[in-house]
């Protein structure tokens, strides 16, 4: 097993803001960073040691990637699944393409999920509008139409309730193939992060319990307010999972909690989640130095939560209010990702609270006029 030590260099595909809390993680250890991104001034880019603005595809600019960089790693699954393929036959990519192809689809991702023996929901594959109609009837209502390809915080997806509201869907096909599947009844939406190195050994971040807000993330709570066996089936279904699909680095499994204690499974992302950013502060080993930790080779870390936390999206719409209040809340840890505009419901940042009373909390919370009109 290859590993990459200080001094040498990792090459990050993706310059948004996981791609830059990776690149702060490895520069604490002594990593040099390249990054290959399309914007000039990406987040990741700032911090960069060395920049490749380029298209994601660009051949001459991933054989660029590769000759500057000791190992290959990427911060989100929507990069090109054949130019990663080809990249790991001139570099070292430890993740290796197979798994971006794996979750760029959700028929395949379904699959995956399904043969790996965790719980998923009652689901149909449709190559156009036209089979959707025929094999509604295999989920019934209500149910959730996607896009196989693309869509995130909401976007390509319809709910439907009933036949008549069939026609709603007809659109999504412009985009994709689709699937449907059988709605869920859920109590609560949790997550949980699994790490992996090449030689098998795992761990699980603490599980996260994750509020949305307009079909965007808007709270992490952790622990997640569920009682231990709920906790035991989540980490080992994710580990199903991960073995299944013979991980290195890390994987966030998006899931269900049902009124009887059941899980489902939702979705997968190949790399560090949104509700692992609390992390950073409230944990020996974040979810970010683990990653690195993984891709390069070296033992993981068992993670330890040092105590309760919550973890709050700062939106494009937050930014302005949270730079003016936020001197009165010294204990909140503030992270800003460096965008340059602050766009409407555009994640611009996050903000960690670690707390012995998660209630009280979240009270705060809702009370302060950041995140809530008053």
């Amino acid at each position: 097993m290859k590993t990459i030590l200080p001094g040498q260099t990792i090459g990050i595909i993706g310059g948004g803001q996981l791609g830059r809390m990776m690149g702060l993680a490895a520069k604490e250890a002594g990593f040099r960073i390249a990054v290959l991104d399309p914007t000039a001034d990406s987040p990741c880019g700032q911090i960069a040691d060395i920049k490749i603005i380029a298209a994601y595809d660009d051949e001459a600019a991933l054989q660029e990637l590769a000759k500057v960089s000791d190992v290959i790693t990427y911060e989100f699954e929507n990069i090109d699944y054949e130019g990663l393929k080809r990249l790991g036959t001139i570099a070292y990519v430890p993740q290796g393409a197979e798994l971006v192809r794996i979750t760029q689809n959700r028929m395949n991702e379904k699959a995956e999920i399904r043969s790996s023996g965790a719980p998923i929901a009652n689901y149909i594959t449709a190559y156009s509008f036209e089979e959707l109609s025929e094999k509604i009837g295999q989920v019934g209502f209500p149910c959730i139409v996607k896009t196989a390809f693309g869509g995130y915080d909401g976007k390509g997806q319809v709910k439907l309730d009933s036949i008549e509201e069939l026609e709603e869907a007809k659109s999504l096909f412009e985009h994709s193939t689709c699937i449907a599947e059988a709605f869920v009844p859920f109590v609560k939406e949790i997550s949980v992060i699994i790490q992996r190195g090449r030689n098998g050994q795992s761990y699980c971040l603490p599980i996260a319990e994750n509020i949305h807000k307009d079909h965007i993330l808007h709270e992490s709570i952790v622990p997640a307010r569920v009682d231990q066996e709920i906790a035991e089936k989540a980490v080992e279904a994710a580990e199903k999972i991960a073995n299944h699909l013979d991980l290195v680095g890390t994987l966030a499994v998006e899931m269900f909690v049902l009124q009887d204690g059941n899980i489902v499974i939702n979705e997968l992302a190949p790399r560090p989640h949104n509700s692992g950013h609390y992390s950073i502060e409230a944990c020996n080993v974040s979810q970010f130095h683990q990653h690195i930790r993984a891709v390069c080779g070296w033992p993981l870390r068992k993670p330890k939560l040092w105590a309760p936390s919550i973890m709050v999206n700062v939106l494009g719409e937050h930014v302005e209010p949270l730079v003016k209040e936020m001197h009165r809340y010294p204990e909140w840890s503030v992270h800003l990702y460096g965008k340059a505009e602050a766009k409407e419901k555009r994640k611009m940042g996050h903000v960690t609270i670690m707390t012995e009373n998660l209630e009280k909390t979240l009270t705060e919370i809702e009370a302060s006029n950041i995140w809530f009109n008053k």
